[in-house]
C-alpha cells in the first residue's frame, strides 16, 4: 500500500475519535463467529465503509463492523468480520486493519476462524487453539518497503502464538468441559475448498486444520510486537475415508453452533490478560 503510515494514521485517528478509550485488545471474528459482540458493553459501532482506507467485507458471515467496548473489564476493539486475499484484496490490504488496531493502542491480538479439520482426532464442532501455522498463501503482507516504526525488516517467527495464553485458554476450556485441541493451522488462499489430495498433503506436512484467513493478520501482528492468540472452530472434516462435499453455508452454520463455546473461552481469557 502506498503512503501506508499516513493511511494508518488517518484510520486510527478516525476510530479513536469515536470513543473515549484506547483499546487494549483487538479481536478478529471469523465466518459465523460474530455474536461475541452481544457480550460487550458497547461504546461505539463503526461500519468498515466509514473508516478511511479500510477494506469492506464481501463474504456471508462477516457483517463488516468495528465494535468498541468493554469485555470482561478490558477495553476491546472487535472486528465483526475480516477480509480475505480471495476477495481481491492485496495481502497488505487484508492486514491493514491489524496495523490500525495496533496504532489505536491494542497490544494483544485475538484471531478466530472457521477451519477444516485435517487431524482425524479433531471433529466437527470442536475447537482448536493454534500453536503455530504453515503459510501456503501466495503472498506475504510484509513484502515491499519496511517501515522500522512498524516492525523489523526480518521479524522472528519461532513463537508467534503466545504460550501463556495458550495454556490459559486450555485451562478455561477444561474447567468448562469444552473439548479444545491444540494444533497447527494451515493458511491457504481459497476461495475453493481443498481437494482430497490437498487435504492429505496438508496433513502430511504437519497441519491439523486449514483455512483461508488468519495468517496475514498474525504475520503483521507479530511484526508489530503484539501478543497473539488464535483459535479455530472446526466446521468440516477433510480427512474422512470417503471425501465429503462441503459448502460455505454449512461452514457458517457449524461455526454458529460452536460459537458460544468459543466466546466463553475468549471472554474468560480477556479477563485474565
Amino acid at each position: 500500500m502506498e503512503n501506508l503510515l499516513e493511511k494508518i494514521e488517518d484510520a486510527s485517528k478516525f476510530i479513536l475519535a469515536k470513543s473515549n478509550f484506547i483499546p487494549e485488545v483487538c479481536i478478529i471474528l471469523g465466518s459465523g463467529l460474530a455474536e461475541l459482540v452481544n457480550q460487550l458493553k458497547v461504546q461505539a459501532t463503526i461500519d468498515y465503509k466509514d473508516i478511511p482506507h479500510f477494506p469492506v467485507s464481501t463474504v456471508i458471515g462477516h457483517p463488516g463492523k468495528l465494535i468498541l467496548g468493554e469485555l470482561s473489564g478490558k477495553k476491546v476493539a472487535v472486528m465483526q468480520g475480516r477480509f480475505h486475499f480471495y476477495e481481491g484484496y492485496t495481502m497488505q490490504e487484508v492486514a491493514f486493519p491489524t496495523r490500525v488496531m495496533k496504532a489505536c493502542g491494542a497490544q494483544t491480538l485475538i484471531v478466530t476462524n472457521a477451519a477444516g479439520g485435517l487431524n482425524p482426532a479433531i471433529r466437527v464442532g470442536e475447537l482448536m487453539v493454534i500453536n503455530d501455522h504453515i503459510n501456503l498463501q501466495p503472498m506475504n503482507p510484509l513484502l515491499g518497503k519496511n517501515h522500522e516504526s512498524l516492525g523489523p525488516r526480518f521479524p522472528d517467527q519461532h513463537a508467534i502464538y503466545d504460550k501463556v495464553l495458550i495454556e490459559k485458554a486450555k485451562s478455561i476450556a477444561a474447567k468448562n468441559n469444552i473439548v479444545c485441541h491444540e494444533g497447527v493451522y494451515v493458511g491457504v488462499p481459497g476461495p475453493t475448498f481443498e481437494t482430497p489430495a490437498e487435504y492429505k498433503y496438508m496433513r502430511l506436512i504437519g497441519g491439523d486444520a486449514v483455512g483461508m484467513s488468519t495468517v496475514p493478520e498474525v504475520i503483521v501482528g507479530n511484526h508489530g510486537g503484539m501478543k497473539i492468540f488464535g483459535i479455530s472452530v472446526i466446521t468440516d472434516e477433510g480427512n474422512p475415508v470417503t471425501p465429503q462435499k462441503i459448502s460455505h453455508q454449512e461452514v457458517v452454520a457449524a461455526a454458529r453452533e460452536a460459537e458460544p463455546r468459543m466466546s466463553l473461552i475468549i471472554r474468560e481469557l480477556v479477563g485474565v490478560l
